[in-house]
């Protein structure tokens, strides 16, 4: 009888654990395989509506020079203190809002490349949602040059058109899930993920200037002709889908 040597033994496994563990891979394998792959849709829904622009912005500007900068400067701030006080005047909240803007004085060159003098600037902004008193006032500011008009959307106007955009956007959104559903041979859908952003199209822009007057002298009571147009308001819905039987 040899004897065997215990480094030329085989281990065995016990019989159970072998096939406990065929008994395993068997069901994992066919779980893995009934897993079906998913199929979502990316797209985008949109609803917009033109309206018309409610805030007017009128921007005007003093111009003086001269050899002394202070007398410059004081020429300056008393044109711009009689503006203001005449503007004030018709300034209501929502209304018509005054603002001064760019005040500023700087060396003046000659062709020679050397200082001739000093030459100051200082604006004044009117802007509200009353177009005739925005443009009534700006037409009695004496002193002043118009360099700057147009129409934007007010903050007010955007909000109160929001909700209902949001709401035609989303049901836009959820029509279209529903159709392209059935069209592939699908039941139904499940939302995966969803962004709805409203938007300004108009982005607040300044239309071409209406109206420019060219000087003091030509300054007179008459309010500033204006034309608001339109600007547009929209809101989006972008998401994911899965389709489902």
């Amino acid at each position: 009888m040899h004897a065997i040597h215990p480094m030329n033994r085989r281990p065995r496994w016990p019989t159970a654990m072998v096939a406990l563990g065929l008994a395993c891979a068997g069901p994992m394998t066919a779980v893995a395989a009934d897993v079906p792959p998913a199929h979502q849709l990316s797209f985008s829904a949109s609803a917009s509506l033109e309206v018309t622009r409610d805030v007017l912005t009128v921007s005007l500007q003093a111009v003086r020079d001269g050899t002394d900068a202070a007398v410059v400067q004081s020429a300056l701030k008393q044109v711009l203190d009689t503006a203001l006080n005449e503007a004030r005047k018709a300034a209501e909240p929502g209304a018509l809002a005054v603002r001064t803007e760019g005040f500023n004085l700087a060396l003046r060159y000659g062709r020679e490349g050397k200082p001739s003098g000093w030459t100051g600037t200082a604006g004044l902004v009117l802007e509200g949602r009353d177009i005739a008193r925005v443009a009534a006032t700006a037409g009695k500011l004496t002193g002043l040059t118009i360099v700057g008009a147009g129409y934007s959307l007010s903050r007010e106007l955007r909000e109160r058109h929001e909700a209902e955009l949001t709401a035609q956007a989303i049901q836009k959104f959820r029509s279209r899930a529903d159709e392209m559903a059935r069209q592939f041979g699908y039941s139904g859908y499940q939302l995966r993920e969803v962004n709805v952003q409203a938007s300004d199209a108009d982005g607040g822009g300044r239309p071409p200037l209406v109206m420019m007057r060219a000087s003091a002298a030509q300054a007179d009571a008459a309010p500033m002709p204006t034309e608001a147009g339109k600007g547009l308001l929209s809101a989006t819905v972008q998401g994911t889908v899965t389709l489902t039987r």
